[in-house]
């Protein structure tokens, strides 16, 4: 884990309606060893909201390109139901609890990144709900660090 993923993680867990997995494998076969299971990735963080009953795919980028982001976010368009299955089969999560995706990057980067977006889906609308949050709106002296709820208090966090 680097050292903003840290920064964000933080910033995540400051709202006590959100209970955090970091580096959860999201395995779409499921089996013991998930590096011979097949197409599987790790989240940096997965997120439950309690409050909203929304689980978030938490992804931090820093990069100025997000080519890595960005492929990640295609595999997730190209297999969403079975990620989202493969989710709530193995954290055992509400089945009606709908899964988004949260992606945290640089301001300067933020653009591009709705840019690559919409190329995701080849025209057509993503199969998932994303909310992209700048880093710089993250730094732990920007809310309250035992109740963020700053969010939740302007009717929610998408």
């Amino acid at each position: 884990m680097d050292y903003y993923e840290n920064i964000v993680i933080d910033y995540l867990r400051a709202d006590r309606a959100l209970f955090v997995n970091t580096q959860c494998c999201l395995q779409l076969v499921k089996a013991h060893n998930p590096d011979t299971s097949g197409r599987h990735w790790y989240c940096d963080a997965v997120a439950a909201d309690f409050r909203s009953h929304t689980v978030f795919l938490c992804e931090i980028s820093y990069g100025s390109q997000l080519s890595a982001l960005c492929k990640r976010l295609k595999d997730w368009q190209d297999h969403w139901k079975s990620l989202v299955d493969a989710l709530k089969r193995d954290c055992y999560l509400p089945l009606e609890w709908p899964v988004h995706v949260w992606l945290f990057v640089p301001k300067h980067v933020v653009s591009l990144l709705e840019k690559r977006l919409s190329r995701i889906g080849n025209g057509l609308p993503l199969n998932f709900i994303h909310k992209i949050t700048e880093l710089e709106n993250v730094q732990p002296w920007l809310y309250c660090s035992w109740d963020r709820t700053a969010e939740a208090d302007k009717g929610g966090i998408l």
